[in-house]
């Protein structure tokens, strides 16, 4: 593969990760400082963001937009990259990607042991919540900006999210 592109591994298949746009990345650095700043402030873990490889089997490699593992959980990162499921993957949806996030990806992360994926929608301004506990997908719960009701996760107690700052 060549070095100066992005790749995951999902099933044995390569993926080609195109260059975020420059909205994606304002979205994505604005969610990364939203809980990062929380992390910090409660000491409960590390808030990474991509490129950055996680590992989930030999044969399944993602590299999320952002990642949080907990301090519990800190066993799986390593110096090169992260040898296991984070428990909050975010996901911040690009018109390439969007398909295989909601799809592909989605199972993955259900299937290793995500406790939380937040698929991000800059087009309509919305961040949807699915709780994978215990491998099992439970329908989303939906934050809009326009609802201006914060966005409250179980993995962050006291967290509320207000989307005029992630949007």
């Amino acid at each position: 593969m060549p070095e100066d592109r992005r790749y995951e591994l999902i099933e044995g298949e390569f993926y080609l990760v195109p260059s975020p746009s420059v909205i994606h990345q304002r979205i994505a650095a604005n969610l990364e400082a939203i809980l990062r700043d929380y992390v910090r402030e409660k000491d409960c873990g590390e808030v990474l963001f991509a490129p950055l490889d996680v590992v989930l089997s030999g044969q399944d490699v993602v590299q999320p937009d952002i990642m949080f593992i907990s301090q519990e959980r800190s066993g799986i990162v390593t110096d090169a990259n992260i040898q296991g499921a984070p428990d909050l993957v975010v996901e911040v949806l690009s018109p390439s990607t969007a398909e295989r996030d909601r799809t592909i990806k989605k199972k993955l992360y259900t299937r290793y042991g995500v406790r939380e994926l937040w698929l991000v929608n800059a087009g309509v301004q919305t961040i949807e919540l699915y709780s994978l506990t215990e491998g099992e997908e439970q329908p989303p719960r939906l934050f809009a900006r326009s609802a201006r009701k914060p966005l409250t996760s179980s993995l962050f107690e006291g967290l509320k999210v207000d989307l005029n700052e992630v949007f």
